[in-house]
């Protein structure tokens, strides 16, 4: 299935039952809600759906479960994190097999150290790409979440390799996305220039992107889908305002640590009785009482809660 990654792209949650084990009817459930709200392709095996703590049967089996649900409405992007090359291309070959249209891949640790000589990622993306002959994603992940900022230089030989569509900037950092987007579209104009900053969506759009491959896509998605399309446009008053709706939402699901945010989006979508538990998989830990409270308010705040608790549907 061709990758149209020009609007928004979830990265989705993995619902898990009390044992932190894949809770199968609950994913099924959950990626009907996402995809009801029509994004551009899906995102999973990734961060926000716990990919890193899978086993790389678990991940296959939620590739399964995803695509016997979304058939060829909705492309599916799988997340690849592996340690060495070799183990990347048979990783990435298996996905394939199951039928992923494209992977995210994820930086390694052997990219920690500068400085980082390009021909090490260069190389890496390459063997995949080779491998697979799936459209790949670039990803620059802030270090806060084991990633790694890459210089221009590095950058500029990244996007060159064959496979490449696209790279998802998630440093978190303004300045730092528009010099990467400079870099990057000076190297491959063609390559699609996503946003991965869930704590400035809307300004990433008045910045160059042209894209978003989010974690906070994960709740209110229906909300954010207008709001990326809205942006797309040119409708930026209409995007603004439902930026600011879901600002109090995106600040406490990103807050200090931001490796709680899976916990934290879990207990929004349990609020909103789409998925069952909190539950993730350990050594991530469980969210205070307090958090879930500011969760709450925000939730009400952005019209996916009533004041009563129930679950509402805003709109633009």
């Amino acid at each position: 299935m061709k990758l149209d990654l020009e609007g928004l792209i979830p990265a989705t949650i993995l619902p898990m039952t009390a044992d932190a084990e894949i809770d199968e009817p609950g994913l099924r459930r959950y990626i009907r809600h996402v995809a009801s709200a029509k994004p551009k392709a899906l995102a999973i095996n990734v961060d926000t759906g716990e990919g890193p703590h899978l086993w790389q049967k678990e991940r296959l089996r939620v590739l399964e479960l995803v695509l016997d649900e979304v058939g060829d409405r909705i492309p599916v992007v799988a997340g690849l994190g592996a340690q060495f090359t070799a183990q990347a291309v048979e990783l990435a070959r298996e996905t394939k097999e199951i039928g992923a249209a494209g992977l995210l891949v994820f930086p390694i640790g052997a990219y920690q150290g500068l400085p980082l000589d390009p021909e090490l990622p260069v190389r890496y993306h390459a063997a995949i790409g080779d491998a697979t002959g799936l459209p790949l994603i670039l990803f620059q992940l802030q270090p806060a979440l084991g990633g790694i900022n890459f210089d221009p230089e590095t950058l500029e030989r990244m996007c060159k390799v064959a496979q490449v569509v696209a790279i998802k900037e998630a440093s978190f950092d303004r300045r730092r996305f528009v010099e990467v987007r400079e870099a990057v579209k000076a190297a491959r104009p063609d390559c699609v220039y996503l946003t991965g900053n869930d704590n400035f969506i809307h300004e990433s759009f008045e910045l160059g992107a042209q894209g978003a491959l989010i974690g906070f896509g994960a709740v209110a998605t229906r909300q954010q889908v207008e709001l990326v399309t809205h942006a797309l446009a040119g409708r930026h008053d209409q995007a603004r305002r439902i930026m600011e709706r879901l600002t109090p939402l995106v600040d406490i699901i990103f807050a200090p640590p931001v490796r709680n945010y899976r916990a934290r989006a879990k207990a929004a979508l349990v609020m909103q009785g789409i998925i069952d538990r909190e539950t993730v998989r350990p050594p991530l830990l469980p969210i205070s009482e307090l958090e879930r409270e500011r969760i709450r308010e925000a939730l009400i705040f952005a019209g996916e809660l009533d004041q009563k608790g129930d679950a509402a549907e805003a709109s633009a």
